[in-house]
């Protein structure tokens, strides 16, 4: 049950990251959006992928320290 707990928890935080990359994603496709705001989306863009690998990395973790593999 664990197992399943700590899945779903992680696939439910990458999809919100996820989300919130889509809608940067498609921000940043606007033309009428000056340079300065799209360097920073861009940047949160770039956050946002590292802190979905973060977490990968923690679910991976908390898997080993469970003995789950």
């Amino acid at each position: 049950m664990l197992f399943w707990g700590l899945t779903l928890s992680f696939l439910g935080k990458a999809l919100l990251g996820v989300a919130v990359i889509m809608v940067h994603r498609k921000i940043t496709r606007e033309k009428r959006i000056d340079g300065i705001v799209l360097m920073e989306m861009h940047r949160e863009q770039m956050m946002a992928i590292f802190a979905i690998a973060l977490m990968f990395v923690g679910y991976l973790l908390e898997l080993a320290h469970f003995g789950f593999f």
